[in-house]
């Protein structure tokens, strides 16, 4: 091992907490973020001292020696010894300020130094939090709920993020899905309110997602049973819309409102009536999502998937001419990326859109002007806030919005098909695969597209 990489892991390793015996005392609580951030700056402060006062013997000479208080220590150990006896106050003083810059940092304050940002943010232990007052019975049994959250952000290691969201949401018995890029993070967990709680402290600590605030996280209920189980990944977009975030991004999307403004704008557009009027509801969600619930009078693409909605506004550039468009979704994600291309194009008059999604005005507006079920990605597939039935059992036509998947274990379709017509055994989405259903595959692969895809245009062209 050669001296400078000698020198680094005695500094790495050095247990600085003895170097005063008078450490800022911190009250017991649930998150002990605090004093790990102050072990950690600690160390930190300490090497960079010691650092700062290293010279080389000559210049034809590299070994490194130490001046400082007017001496020359020659070797790591003893300068280490000379700062813990001389300079514990200076230590303890600079770390001290630096953590009152983080603190009020987090209050929004001041800016941190780039840099002690991203060291603090690589260190994925410290934004773990302490649950040893808890017992795993309480982490795993109690009452539970579902976080809807997402955060655009710059993240200039997506690895680092998906590491710590596994060992966080691991601890934490959560289970869900949580994507992660360079552009943010995007998730939705399951667990007890106990440990969903622990996690939005956790989210909220960190110093990459100080941006973020406790309202940004949609609840509901639920629990961990509403995922099959945790799956983390890293990924080019929070959002599949197939677009490079590089080419469109987040930042061009349409104006926000919130709840109560989205409201008066939709109110505005129903008392108008007009069927020439210059705005248009956009739904941007999928056609099974808006089959059983969607504001009154909106537009809802026929679309399968988000990534196919950049070619539907392709294919219906003049739908949107000169036209002001008040988009939504479920959560605010996909308009963050879907406002942001369609203003790209250029054609709108003016383009809003949903702060929250439908969850965060749903919570608001429970009798408001969004009618039926709110369609969720995970085991519950629907959340109620009102009792309006919008949709109808594809059978016999009765009222129904209670999803089920296609009875064919090779098809991935949605069906709407009530109690009466499963018991006559009309399970599956279609005729097609109905048929497929009686009939044994004799281990035969069969395709997952059925009727219900090939009848239906992937980009289909509306018309107001």
């Amino acid at each position: 091992m050669d001296s400078d990489n000698l020198v680094e892991n005695i500094l790495i390793n050095l247990d600085v907490e003895s170097l005063t015996p008078k450490i800022l005392k911190q009250e017991k609580c649930e998150f002990s973020t605090t004093r790990k951030c102050y072990s950690y700056i600690k160390r930190r402060t300490f090497a960079k001292f010691v650092a700062a006062k290293r010279v080389l013997k000559s210049p034809s000479d590299a070994t490194p020696i130490w001046h400082c208080c007017d001496k020359t220590f020659s070797d790591p150990t003893s300068i280490h010894k000379h700062v813990s006896n001389v300079h514990t106050n200076e230590i303890h003083q600079l770390t001290t300020m630096t953590q009152d810059l983080m603190l009020r940092h987090a209050e929004g304050d001041v800016s941190v130094p780039e840099d002690l940002r991203d060291s603090l943010s690589n260190d994925t232990s410290m934004w773990i939090p302490n649950t040893c007052h808890l017992s795993e019975k309480e982490l795993v049994i109690g009452s539970g709920e579902v976080l809807l959250y997402y955060c655009y952000c710059q993240i200039k290691d997506p690895k680092i993020i998906y590491d710590w969201q596994i060992e966080l949401c691991s601890k934490l018995h959560l289970t869900g899905k949580v994507r992660v890029a360079t552009e943010g993070i995007n998730g939705t967990v399951g667990g007890t309110k106990v440990a969903t709680s622990l996690y939005i402290k956790a989210m909220l600590s960190h110093p990459i997602f100080t941006v973020m605030q406790p309202e940004d996280f949609k609840i509901s209920e639920g629990g961990a049973e509403c995922f099959s189980e945790l799956k983390v990944g890293v990924y080019k977009e929070i959002v599949p819309m197939g677009v490079d975030p590089d080419t469109i991004s987040y930042r061009l999307a349409g104006t926000h409102l919130d709840p109560a403004e989205f409201h008066k704008e939709v109110q505005s557009v129903l008392e108008d009536g007009s069927s020439n009027s210059d705005t248009i509801l956009l739904d941007c969600r999928n056609f099974y999502e808006s089959k059983i619930g969607q504001f009154k009078n909106c537009l809802a693409p026929d679309i399968r998937k988000f990534s196919y909605f950049p070619d539907y506004v392709d294919k219906n550039l003049d739908l949107f001419r000169n036209k002001k468009v008040l988009m939504y979704c479920t959560g605010g994600i996909r308009c963050e990326r879907g406002s942001a291309y369609l203003r790209s194009k250029d054609v709108c008059k003016e383009v809003y859109q949903l702060k929250g999604g439908i969850h965060k005005y749903l919570e608001q507006f429970p009798e408001g002007f969004f009618r039926g079920k709110l369609f969720v990605f995970d085991e519950r597939y629907t959340i109620s806030f009102n009792n309006d039935v919008i949709s109808d059992c594809r059978y016999c036509g009765v009222a129904w919005d209670q999803y089920q998947l296609c009875s064919t274990d090779f098809c991935c379709q949605l069906v709407l098909s009530c109690h009466s017509c499963r018991q006559k055994g009309f399970t599956a989405c279609c005729s097609v695969c109905q048929a497929k259903t009686q009939m044994p595959s004799y281990g035969r692969a069969h395709r997952e597209e059925c009727e219900c895809t090939d009848s239906r245009p992937r980009i289909p062209k509306d018309i107001l």
